[in-house]
């Protein structure tokens, strides 16, 4: 398996976009890709979270129970899906908004203040991309040329004048240096 990504936190903080985005990098490289995206009835301010899934052979279950990199932006989702990663996994928490570290001596925990720097940077909104750029650097599922590309395919025609944002805040989060613990 290439990538296997739980991404989870309130509805309106781009978990889905976030998975959507990495799943077409798959499908840009002609590789196998499930993503599947769950959501509260709310939406916005509810609870969201998706499975991506790439890899150079069919895949048998969307599903993600016990996911290999889980990517966190709210507390309730640190606390729900920490105890999911598999040993030897990562977790990327977004430290501006989630305060809790896990004791958990099994998993790499990198640690991310990634809607502090999209704020910091006139990114607001963003956060999700830096994180993204951060997951790929210390995960290298793809190319960050690839990534730019699906992001800019994944983005509607009505929003096209996010994309030179978007590809900083990518770059951004890629360039960081995270908290590793």
């Amino acid at each position: 398996m290439i990538l296997n990504m739980l991404v989870a936190g309130f509805g309106g903080q781009g978990v889905l976009f976030m998975g959507k985005v990495a799943a077409k990098t798959a499908m840009l490289e002609e590789r196998f890709v499930s993503w599947l995206p769950s959501y509260g009835p709310e939406m916005r301010g509810g609870t969201a979270n998706c499975a991506v899934c790439i890899d150079d052979k069919e895949i048998s279950c969307p599903l993600i129970t016990r996911p290999e990199t889980l990517v966190v932006l709210n507390t309730p989702s640190f606390d729900r899906f920490i105890d999911t990663v598999k040993p030897g996994g990562r977790v990327f928490v977004d430290s501006s908004l989630v305060d809790k570290k896990t004791d958990r001596t099994d998993i790499d925990a990198f640690y991310i203040p990634s809607t502090g720097l999209a704020e910091e940077n006139g990114l607001k909104g963003l956060g999700n991309i830096v994180m993204l750029g951060q997951v790929l650097r210390q995960t290298a599922f793809t190319g960050l040329e690839t990534l730019i590309q699906s992001m800019k395919e994944c983005v509607p025609a009505s929003k096209a004048f996010l994309q030179e944002a978007n590809e900083h805040a990518l770059r951004l989060g890629y360039s960081y240096c995270a908290v590793q613990a």
